[in-house]
């Protein structure tokens, strides 16, 4: 797999992470236990830190990037969907960055908030505890997300990183 080290830069991944053959992670990127990246998806520490908790996953062509200026942080038990962008943002514990969407430097997803598919989240935007973020530029819909589908989504995530550790191998 794809694991690169940036200068003085390293990633630091825990064992029991699952990374994707064609994951590509470079430079100063944290992963915690538990948690996946799956084909295609890359983390590029070079500008800065990116530090991904405990149990988060982050699925196939997510691209998860820095600046100098603001680290990218994803907290635990959080989904990052399929092609979703993050820079130089956080996303807290328990939240959800929904398939194809964007958010931007300084903006927080708070714990447990959704941000839908295709949605951008602008810079210095707050996306409250629980809320949702729909549209372009996302709008705020208090009290929304779904705490029990958010949950089982992340287990879900954290099972297959089990499985697929077990039993992928390539045939061709």
């Amino acid at each position: 797999m794809p694991i690169y080290a940036l200068g003085d830069k390293e990633p630091s991944i825990a064992g029991d992470a699952y990374i994707h053959p064609e994951a590509v992670i470079i430079g100063e990127v944290t992963i915690g236990s538990e948690s996946s990246v799956w084909p295609c998806a890359v983390l590029r520490g070079d500008d800065g830190e990116i530090i991904i908790g405990e149990r988060s996953n982050i699925q196939d062509g997510a691209v998860i990037h820095t600046t100098i200026i603001y680290p990218t942080i994803v907290g635990n038990d959080c989904t990052i969907g399929h092609l979703a962008h993050l820079e130089g943002c956080r996303v807290l514990d328990g939240a959800l960055i929904g398939t194809a969407s964007v958010v931007l430097h300084d903006a927080e997803v708070q714990q447990g908030a959704l941000v839908g598919a295709n949605a951008v989240v602008t810079g210095g935007t707050i996306v409250p505890p629980r809320a949702m973020a729909l549209g372009i530029p996302a709008k705020i819909r208090e009290n929304m997300a779904n705490q029990d589908e958010i949950s089982l989504g992340v287990e879900s995530y954290v099972n297959r990183g089990k499985w697929f550790t077990k039993d992928l191998r390539r045939i061709g």
